[in-house]
């Protein structure tokens, strides 16, 4: 009786390992780094790189096993241990569907996940863009300008204008999108990374390389698309108030709500500066601005398959940048150097979705865009309004191995300006209607094509066919590939970099006889590999992405006799290539993300071959992230910017930014702070950034940034 006693108790209390083999459900690849533990105890263990893992001191009878991986349904099984027969557990993981339904891309026109598209796309969405908002909630240059491949040129010392730079191209190659709708164009894209907050915004897309077939002209070197939010099943309300060191301060608010077959987002923002300059510096780093924002959206859900969304986004501001004696009060007759803008903004947006069927809808778009600028300097004035629309209606539909998107657009875009100066009128109405089919087809489980074509008719100058390609190759649930590649074009304007840095003084208009169509070519190819180590405690991923554009007939700018400049499409071409490395490191609560981009941007004529100006051969970044869910967030970040070529024939010198930051967060609120440029790397210290009198002053090319060192801090309240 005793003997029966004790193996009664052996039994009870023996331990037994358990060995699994997790794969996904779909696909029936292994999937590395999934942890596996039973609930209540500190007994568990992540999946290796074949997706085994095994589980020991798991105590006799039945017991509950759990199964958690980002991105997938958390499972959990019943086991009866000991096991009977094998001692070999196979599990499949089921994609969580929600989640993955936050990763579904507009700006690719498809209704498939990240994961599924074969044209490459960067997020930053969620923490991420939360974190960088942090650091300039007034605008969204450092949302972008932390990215790889992406570089944000600032074009005037005094006023702060910015341009953004995609794998070494100039700024107009770039398409600035909102909600899929192109906004900021030509004119209007003058002062638009500075006008822009990031508070409403979902995500921001990021498409890099040819893209003119899906969007149209101008999307050569890439596009961003900046997501609004949507109402969601609860109201949202935010609020966010920072102020920095250099005198700046910013109030923004968001609120949404859905009630019952309608819903809303309304945003609204007052941005300002004082006047800021360094110590010892003539003219102002930061302009002194003020800046309101408002842009409300109505949202109609009239039937399950019928919506409705319409949009306003508005803006005023004011901004004047020059000497800092003048701006403060203390100039003298020397000292009277100012630059002004003031520009107002409106644009309407209206979308229309009708799903037709399960597995097709009609969509019909429509923005109307007016932006009216004044700058004015000491002895000249640009005064210019532009008016631009774009009218959409596509089909799209879809089933288990294809989808087909097609449609017809007709894209207007007219400038006018006040004769306030000799410069002839440089008035223009460009009108472009254009038809497009996009087809993505599973050719088999792991393959996936993605092809396209554009017919674009720019009147007044030529007819274009735009083709592409995307294919996506997904070995294994850690190696996927895409390669792609396309054609894209841009209608000549005189809104350029160039234009822009001599603030169109003396430049002649653009002529629709002389002048013709800027075309191009490119292509890239990344592949992208993650894992797990350490028994799954560090997780690991790597992107490497390889890209060549070429821009053949390119559109520059040349003095046309002693005093007037002039737009003429050389016989040059211009080429960028170059690559970009992402590695990102997960440990417990620390992210480490180190990047490095290689962009080698030449201009070739005949038998010369020269650098194109501002664009660093050599950039890297890294930031290193600690975060203790709802509770903190603490981040450094350094980035190196190689030696510039700059247009006078010299060599801007290298140069490190870093930066760090800290939120405290608890379940209603936040605090911040941000600490910008630490090392207070700034052109002013490197040599001179101007040249003649202050009193008319010719400023430099403009490689490295003004202001220095600036910290800021503020309070962010989610009720």
């Amino acid at each position: 009786m005793a003997l029966c006693c004790m193996a009664f108790s052996f039994s009870g209390y023996a331990q037994h390992s358990l060995h699994i083999l997790i794969k996904d459900e779909k696909t029936k690849d292994p999937l590395p780094g999934v942890v596996a533990f039973v609930p209540g105890t500190a007994t568990g263990n992540s999946s290796d790189n074949n997706g085994f893992v095994t589980i020991t001191g798991i105590p006799s009878g039945k017991q509950a096993v759990s199964f958690r991986f980002p991105g997938y349904e958390t499972r959990t099984d019943s086991i009866v241990f000991p096991l009977s027969g094998t001692d070999t557990f196979f599990v499949y993981m089921q994609e969580n569907e929600e989640e993955l339904e936050e990763t579904i891309v507009s700006t690719t026109r498809s209704s498939r996940t990240i994961q599924d598209i074969p044209t490459r796309v960067e997020l930053v969405a969620g923490e991420e863009l939360e974190e960088k908002a942090n650091m300039k909630p007034g605008d969204i240059r450092m949302v972008l300008a932390e990215s790889t491949g992406i570089q944000m040129l600032q074009t005037s010392a005094t006023s702060g204008n910015s341009s953004i730079r995609i794998q070494g191209m100039d700024g107009r190659y770039t398409q600035i999108l909102k909600d899929g709708l192109p906004l900021y164009a030509g004119f209007s894209g003058g002062l638009g990374l500075l006008q822009t907050p990031p508070l409403n915004l979902k995500r921001v897309e990021i498409v890099k390389g040819a893209s003119s077939t899906l969007y149209g002209g101008g999307a050569i070197a890439g596009l961003v698309n900046l997501v609004s939010k949507t109402p969601g099943s609860e109201p949202e309300a935010r609020f966010l108030a920072n102020g920095t060191s250099a005198g700046g301060l910013d109030l923004n608010g968001f609120y949404s709500r859905k009630f019952g077959k309608a819903g809303i987002t309304l945003y609204g923002a007052y941005d300002m500066n004082k006047p800021y300059a360094p110590r010892n510096v003539d003219f102002t780093a930061i302009p002194e601005f003020s800046r309101f924002t408002f842009s409300p959206k109505l949202f109609l859900y009239l039937t399950p398959e019928t919506e409705i969304s319409l949009g306003l986004n508005s803006s005023f501001e004011k901004r004047t940048g020059g000497d800092i004696k003048y701006l403060t009060g203390i100039g003298d007759s020397t000292n009277r150097y100012y630059e002004t803008n003031n520009t107002e903004r409106f644009s309407t947006e209206f979308e229309l979705l009708h799903r037709l069927s399960k597995n097709a809808n009609l969509k019909i778009k429509n923005s109307i865009s007016q932006f009216y600028r004044t700058i004015n300097v000491p002895g000249y004035v640009f005064d210019g309004r532009q008016t631009s629309s774009f009218s959409e209606i596509s089909y799209a539909t879809e089933n288990e191995k294809t989808e087909w998107i097609g449609g017809l657009n007709f894209f207007t875009d007219a400038f006018t300006e006040q004769q306030v100066s000799p410069t002839p009128l440089r008035n223009y109405k460009l009108l472009t209607p254009g038809v497009f089919l996009q087809n993505t087809w599973t050719m088999r489980e792991k393959l996936i094509l993605e092809t396209g074509i554009r017919y674009d008719y720019v009147v007044n100058y030529s007819p274009v066919l735009l083709p592409r390609f995307s294919l996506l190759y997904k070995p294994s649930a850690q190696l996927t590939s895409r390669i792609g590649g396309g054609l894209g074009y841009k209608a000549p304007t005189i809104f350029t970099e160039e234009s822009e840095r001599i603030l169109y003084q003396n430049v002649l208009p653009v002529n629709t006889d002389s002048n013709r169509l800027e075309k191009s070519y490119g292509g890239n190819w990344d592949v992208n590999y993650k894992t797990s180590i350490a028994d799954g405690a560090i997780h690991l991923s790597f992107n490497q992405l390889i890209f060549y554009t070429r821009i053949n007939n390119p559109l520059l700018l040349s003095a046309s006799g002693s005093v007037f400049n002039r737009f003429r499409n050389t016989a040059a071409h211009i080429d960028a290539q170059g690559g970009e490395t992402n590695i990102k490191v997960t440990y417990r609560d620390f992210k480490l993300f180190l990047g490095y981009t290689y962009t080698d941007s030449r201009m070739h004529s005949g038998t010369i071959d020269v650098a194109t100006p501002l664009t660093p051969l050599h950039r890297t970044n890294t930031v290193l992230m600690y975060e203790v869910e709802d509770k903190w967030k603490i981040g450094l970040e350094a980035y190196y910017f190689g030696p510039q070529k700059l247009n006078n024939g010299g060599t801007g010198r290298d140069y490190w930014l870093c930066g760090a930051m800290a939120e405290r967060l608890w379940k209603r609120m936040s605090v911040f702070i941000n600490f910008e440029n630490i090392l207070d790397s700034r052109q002013s210290k490197f040599g001179n950034y101007f040249t003649g009198s202050v009193s008319n002053p010719v400023f430099s090319d403009l490689y490295a940034p003004m202001e220095g060192f600036i910290a800021n801090g503020g309070i962010k309240l989610n009720l």
